[in-house]
């Protein structure tokens, strides 16, 4: 299995005209990897996967693993509160030969703790890929525990977890009760930089959509333990990391990427809707500031 480790990108789906771009995917993935970016992670809450159907979900992980050609790492989002069509994503996911795919915890059906590892031993012990965990209480509204973490990580394909609480607290916990080779990933930007400081390898990113060069640079530096370094790149980082969640994303990376010119259309999909003005300006004002328009 390639290293999981650095900012992987949880990539847009470019649309046009409400469906999938697939050359806009195309171009945008090979934006992201010269801007060395260590990995990439399609249909996740970044992806829109709430909102492509199955064959448009199937496809988008297909082609972003052919366009990637194995030049670094593919997580692909298979999550679902189904864990049915959780095994069905994850399956497809194999077979277009993902590296491993990122499962989030069960939304809306609000899971026990035990019925949370249930769902994803099922999962692992019905497909032979690895996983990694993507606990986003935010979304979800049930927390994954760091103790449900643990028991998950003692089977053999759960490799790690995006902890998307926020909380440097569960962060350390996560990374305490689990084993030293356990791999956990920031899924908040703002707690990138911290969180590998205290043992994660990396993050699921937002941001590096728009700056792959700077969340490369900023994991680098903090996986190397330069504090000065990823100090300053993430305050330089700080006000567009914030910019990206000022609209629901991922309608401010999508608007960004287009004001780039890097993707056609901002579009995003219903119920999801286009930034409001005020928004925009200040997702122009952070762009400019990083002179990325």
């Amino acid at each position: 299995m390639k290293k999981i480790q650095g900012a992987f990108t949880a990539i847009v789906t470019p649309m046009l005209d409400g469906k999938v771009d697939e050359q806009g995917l195309i171009d945008l993935i090979e934006f992201q990897i010269a801007g060395g970016i260590h990995g990439l992670v399609p249909c996740g809450t970044t992806g829109e996967s709430a909102t492509l159907d199955f064959d448009e979900h199937k496809r988008v992980i297909e082609l972003t693993v052919k366009t990637v050609a194995g030049r670094v790492p593919v997580i692909a989002g298979t999550g679902a509160n189904n864990t049915l069509e959780a095994i069905e994503l994850t399956e497809s996911a194999r077979a277009s030969g993902a590296d491993a795919v990122l499962s989030v915890v069960p939304y809306y059906n609000k899971p026990s703790q035990e019925g949370l590892y249930q769902h994803f031993r099922t999962i692992a012990e019905a497909v032979d890929i690895p996983m990694v965990l993507y606990n986003v209480p935010g979304r979800t509204v049930t927390n994954m525990l760091p103790a449900t973490v643990a028991r998950l990580a003692e089977l053999p394909g759960v490799i790690g977890i995006k902890e998307a609480s926020g909380s440097l607290n569960q962060v350390s916990e996560v990374i305490r009760v689990c084993p030293d080779d356990f791999i956990v990933l920031s899924g908040d930007d703002f707690t990138s930089m911290p969180t590998v400081l205290i043992g994660g390898k990396g993050v699921i990113s937002v941001t590096s959509n728009v700056d792959p060069r700077g969340m490369a640079d900023l994991m680098e530096a903090a996986l190397a333990g330069d504090l000065a370094r990823a100090r300053e790149i993430h305050y330089r980082l700080f006000p567009l990391m914030g910019t990206m969640f000022c609209y629901p994303s991922p309608a401010p990376a999508k608007k960004a990427l287009e004001l780039m010119g890097r993707i056609r259309s901002g579009e995003v999909r219903l119920p999801m809707t286009g930034m409001d003005a005020p928004s925009l300006e200040k997702l122009k004002k952070a762009m400019t500031d990083l002179d990325l328009i």
